[in-house]
């Protein structure tokens, strides 16, 4: 037990809860988006329970990929093309490309829905399901989104105790944030385009990871993964113009109103 207090272990963990908390932002913006496809009444409940169940899962997951990392390791499948589609596949790397692809569907899915010329009048109430269908979507893309951080993190720490203890804060940190991240959307409802592009950027970071992992090659060229400093740079990009052209727009109006008015 006491080598669990050691230097080096508080230091990974510090290391651990700022990266499961900057790895979780877009799984915390899948989860508010997500939730307002519950009935109004239940959201908070559905966020509460799904980041709940997730954190269990999450917890299982961790032991089961620490308990079996090996056979994590070893290929179920490869295919040999040549010239086509090369590639040796394994659970990590299946998991990343179907969950990236997953995750480009739903985002592509979305802002096609947003640019539909009837969703101008449904409001907040497209496409609605169940309590139960919301939360097992979100514990669902929990699992796909932490795959990813407990594969960092086991790069930085195999002690058990100290991965799950980041996991378990950085959840706890979710469960504080998610209503206000939910609120703030309903409010600002363009954020909503600006947060389904970044998914889909996620899911662009998946595909490159799992077609790295899986050494694939298509049609002559490796598939390489984007850097974490390209993904942020990325993201900081969309933010950036989305700030600018708003603050644009209300100029326009205000030079608008005041010419209509003189």
């Amino acid at each position: 037990m006491t080598e669990l207090w050691t230097i080096e272990n508080f230091a990974n963990l510090g290391v651990l809860i700022f990266l499961q908390a900057v790895l979780g932002f877009d799984n915390l913006l899948y989860i508010s988006i997500e939730s307002k496809r519950a009935p109004l009444e239940s959201q908070a409940a559905v966020r509460r329970w799904g980041i709940l169940i997730a954190l269990v899962l999450r917890l299982v997951l961790l032991f089961a990929v620490m308990a079996l990392v090996e056979t994590f390791a070893k290929p179920f499948f490869s295919i040999h093309l040549e010239g086509v589609i090369e590639g040796a596949f394994n659970f990590s790397t299946l998991v990343f490309l179907l969950g990236g692809a997953f995750i480009m569907y739903t985002a592509v899915k979305e802002i096609s829905h947003m640019l539909e010329v009837e969703h101008l009048d449904e409001g907040g109430d497209r496409g609605q399901k169940t309590q139960f269908e919301v939360i097992a979507m979100i514990v669902l893309m929990n699992l796909i989104f932490s795959f990813d951080s407990i594969l960092s993190a086991l790069a930085i720490s195999k002690v058990f105790v100290v991965v799950a203890t980041s996991i378990a804060i950085a959840s706890a940190l979710m469960l504080l944030l998610a209503d206000h991240v939910a609120e703030f959307l309903e409010k600002n409802r363009k954020y909503e385009v600006l947060g389904m592009f970044i998914l889909l950027i996620v899911g662009v970071v998946l595909l490159g990871e799992g077609g790295h992992e899986a050494h694939l090659t298509l049609f002559g060229y490796r598939v390489e993964p984007m850097s974490k400093a390209t993904f942020y740079f990325s993201v900081a990009v969309l933010v950036a113009v989305d700030v600018i052209q708003t603050s644009q727009q209300r100029k326009l109006a205000m030079q608008k109103n005041a010419t209509t008015h003189a």
